[in-house]
């Protein structure tokens, strides 16, 4: 992630994860983050809260991890990139929005404890969660920031 797009958010999600298949069985992950900004107005010397929402997408064995551990309202560290997606509805109109594709995604144990379980490692090609014809473990292409066949995660 050299080319300077690079985001790191802390929020609260919105929406709990959605878990889809692409055609070829690729597991993506999709969710909304709410990031609050706090501060003090001078005049007043009264506080004062603004609230942001993204949509934040995950592709692969983070996906599946997301759906399985994230719900609404816990809240999260989001590092990865923002993307612009264009597409055109039925009806012509052209549409776009940017999202944050993720390539970290961890609980903020600010104010909560959790609990991480490593999963076992998958040999490529072993197909996502028992699917034949998944990409399974980090086989196929790395991601940007992914992990290559011989690295282990932590």
């Amino acid at each position: 992630m050299s080319n300077g797009n690079t985001v790191t958010l802390v929020g609260n999600i919105t929406r709990d994860p959605e878990l889809r298949f692409t055609n070829t069985g690729q597991a993506t992950a999709s969710f909304g983050l709410a990031v609050n900004r706090r501060w003090q107005n001078r005049q007043t010397q009264e506080w004062e809260e603004a609230t942001s929402f993204f949509d934040i997408v995950c592709w692969r064995e983070m996906a599946e991890n997301v759906a399985e551990s994230l719900t609404r309202g816990a809240r999260v560290i989001v590092t990865g990139r923002l993307e612009q997606r264009s597409w055109e509805t039925p009806e012509g109109d052209k549409r776009s929005k940017v999202e944050v594709v993720a390539d970290e995604i961890g609980p903020s144990i600010r104010w909560a404890t959790a609990q991480v379980t490593k999963n076992e490692r998958r040999a490529p090609g072993d197909g996502v969660g028992g699917r034949p014809g998944g990409t399974g473990g980090t086989g196929g292409a790395p991601s940007s920031g992914g992990y290559g066949y011989s690295e282990e995660p932590f």
